[in-house]
């Protein structure tokens, strides 16, 4: 089991976090490389040419790279690391994840509202079930997670409504295929820069833990 309670796969690249000095699968971490002037620019398609540094995907660990200057000595030069970096790097996270479950309605992978989501989650259909992180309690727990499947709280349901062309959605779900275990990958980032922890635990009866 990996920080942040990812399994690990045999097969899952690895990478080296230079603040916890702990290795896991780099699905859990954030790609890093130094830019032009020594800017240092988060690669969070990780496709940038350069040097990768590698960092665990949650705010805490972050900020104590920060404050000891431990890009700096991972570079091995100066760098510079722009106003609010943590927040721009959570905006970029939430820019991505939006698009991806975007991508995946359009594909006919991913539907809104609570009908439709109840109806897929009682076919079997429903293998990620998001929620809006300011959507009621009450609501929400309404509806469950099967077993074996994943459930995340992570984005506004502003946020969702984006990915959906709505004002706001509340209920979302995704079948298995596709670019499902992409939006996985960038909600389990996502959360630990948004500090959700715990908070991404359903509330419907047939829980599982993320």
């Amino acid at each position: 089991m990996s920080r942040g309670g990812q399994k690990k796969k045999p097969d899952d690249p690895e990478r080296k976090c230079i603040v916890t000095g702990e290795v896991q699968p780099k699905n859990g971490l954030i790609r890093f490389v130094v830019g032009p002037e020594g800017i240092i620019v988060p690669d969070l398609a990780e496709k940038l040419p350069g040097r990768g540094i590698w960092i665990t995907s949650e705010r805490t660990v972050l900020e104590e790279a920060f404050k000891k200057g431990l890009f700096k000595r991972a570079a091995r030069q100066d760098v510079n690391i722009p106003d609010g970096f943590a927040d721009l790097i959570e905006a970029g996270l939430v820019r991505r994840l939006i698009n991806l479950v975007s991508l995946a309605r359009k594909s006919g992978r991913a539907i809104a509202g609570f009908e439709k989501v109840k109806s897929w989650l009682a076919e079997g259909r429903a293998k990620v079930l998001l929620q809006a992180t300011d959507g009621s309690v009450r609501g929400k727990g309404k509806l469950w997670t099967p077993e074996g499947s994943r459930y995340f709280s992570v984005l506004t349901a502003q946020e969702m409504g984006l990915a959906f062309g709505r004002e706001s959605v509340i209920h979302s779900a995704l079948a298995a295929g596709g670019l499902t275990k992409s939006v996985v990958e960038e909600a389990m980032r996502l959360t630990g820069l948004r500090e959700i922890g715990g908070g991404n635990m359903p509330a419907g009866k047939g829980k599982t833990t993320r």
